[in-house]
């Protein structure tokens, strides 16, 4: 009752996005707020706008009705209602929030509790807090970050202590898209619901556990950010390594803020990648090929990028976690981009059995089980005596689809953000141990330990990537 209690008296009343007239802005945020709005569970939201450049009130209301009339073809007539209301209502306002007075004086105009969606560039962020004083800090104000969270782990440091001047931790909110809520809850239902599986996961009957998001897009137009980040900041980073947490953390108490956030916490302090980085690491980037049918430059011609800066499009780190539980299990976090196919799952492969008897033919292959973000559906793969010959074993997947969510990825984010619920957000001491994790990889790809390799658009990676390094021991 008193989480709940909590969670009410910071529910939001406006919503301020700062950066109105930007990718994610237009892509992601006002989509899956249109979405939340038209389920009617965040009434009486006021939206408010705003940007440096000033691109206009006008502009903005006929973004904002486009997106949300766009929503209402699929809302019933309430919903509608809904969406009219928001639209109808929604407001502008210009100003750099990186200039002293500026943001505080739209925070003391705006009906309060307030959430400012800080939808813009990291460094443009931290420079806006930075220029902000508590006292020009409504009460019950609360502070919305993308990821990622700085850009090192000194720089997340410093900014958590910026945030922390502000506002009370339970105010401050780290998105990571990437986690909905209906994805974290698939994971943690199958693995803490099932006595089947819950005794197994874990070193004694675990090989490797697979973590990965290879996309078949290019960099579609995000060289300006994507070009200094690379993609084991962007993507590793900022999110495998949380899906991770929720694959080896121990069961929590309950599912509230404190007993999740805790869990999670706890499996990245054990977690780090061992130190002979050339064989526990690799990179690569992408030359001209094609990808979804269309040709795709050079990755180091792409307009925007400095080829000399040798950012990866490509990433494989192993991860180990250091505690009774998973020691010893190397956890592959894999993501890329222009590669040959999509591939956004998590694999757990069981180590082969103890002993089969002689007389069965076949391939025996290990015990996998899959799961896949987006849609969130179930695989798990396994050997039985196929049909003719019962000596035979041939490959059988058992197959489910997971639970499937009626809001948007950002529709998620932004219903916890409304409702006060900091659950699903990212703590600062997780956020500031993410770094820790790879900055020692960082600093030896910057070193040159580990060679920049290469692979041509729409294939599946430079050769010799089509399974995992070896484990170390």
């Amino acid at each position: 009752m008193e989480i709940v209690a909590a969670a009410q008296n910071r529910r939001v009343k406006t919503l301020l996005i700062l950066g109105a007239s930007g990718d994610l802005t237009g892509r992601l945020l006002l989509p899956g707020l249109a979405g939340l709005v038209g389920t009617g569970r965040v009434p009486g939201l006021v939206l408010v706008g705003a940007d440096a450049a000033g691109s206009g009130e006008g502009a903005w209301r006929d973004r904002v009705e486009r997106v949300f009339a766009e929503a209402g073809q699929a809302a019933d007539d309430a919903g509608r209602g809904h969406l009219a209301a928001v639209a109808a209502a929604t407001r502008y306002r210009a100003g750099d929030v990186t200039r002293p007075g500026v943001l505080a004086n739209m925070l003391a105009e705006l009906e309060g509790p307030t959430a400012v969606y800080f939808a813009l560039p990291p460094a443009v962020t931290e420079a806006a807090c930075a220029v902000l004083a508590p006292e020009e800090v409504p009460e019950g104000t609360t502070l919305v970050l993308e990821k990622p969270f700085g850009s090192s782990a000194e720089s997340a440091r410093e900014l958590n202590r910026t945030l922390a001047r502000l506002v009370p931790e339970p105010n401050i909110q780290r998105i990571d898209h990437f986690l909905g809520k209906a994805t974290v809850l698939n994971i943690l239902g199958l693995r803490f619901a099932n006595r089947l599986l819950e005794p197994l996961l874990g070193r004694e009957h675990v090989a490797q556990v697979e973590i990965v998001y290879d996309e078949d897009l290019a960099l579609e137009g995000r060289a300006g950010y994507y070009d200094r980040s690379g993609t084991l900041r962007d993507m590793i980073q900022s999110h495998l390594l949380h899906v991770l947490a929720l694959l080896a953390m121990d069961a929590p108490a309950s599912l509230g803020e404190r007993d999740l956030r805790d869990r999670i916490a706890e499996a990245l302090r054990a977690a780090s990648v061992p130190g002979d980085f050339a064989r526990t690491t690799r990179r690569a980037r992408y030359t001209a090929g094609r990808s979804q049918g269309r040709p795709v430059p050079d990755y180091a011609a792409e307009a925007g990028v400095d080829g000399f800066r040798g950012t990866e499009t490509l990433a494989e780190i192993e991860v180990r976690v250091g505690n009774g539980r998973w020691a010893g299990v190397p956890f592959i976090l894999r993501s890329g981009k222009a590669l040959g196919r999509r591939r956004k799952e998590a694999v757990i492969t069981f180590r082969p059995v103890d002993h089969l008897p002689e007389g069965f033919r076949g391939h025996d292959s290990p015990t996998r089980l899959r799961i896949g973000f987006g849609p969130d559906t179930l695989a798990l793969e396994l050997d039985i005596n196929g049909p003719g010959d019962p000596y035979t074993l041939d490959r059988v997947d058992l197959r489910a689809d997971l639970n499937s969510p009626n809001l948007l990825p950002y529709g998620e984010v932004l219903l916890g953000v409304l409702s006060g619920d900091p659950t699903l957000s990212v703590r600062a001491d997780t956020a500031e141990d993410c770094w820790r994790i790879v900055e020692p990889v960082l600093a030896a790809w910057a070193a040159g330990e580990v060679p920049l390799e290469e692979y041509p658009a729409g294939s599946g990676g430079p050769a010799g990537w089509a399974s995992p390094p070896p484990p170390q021991s």
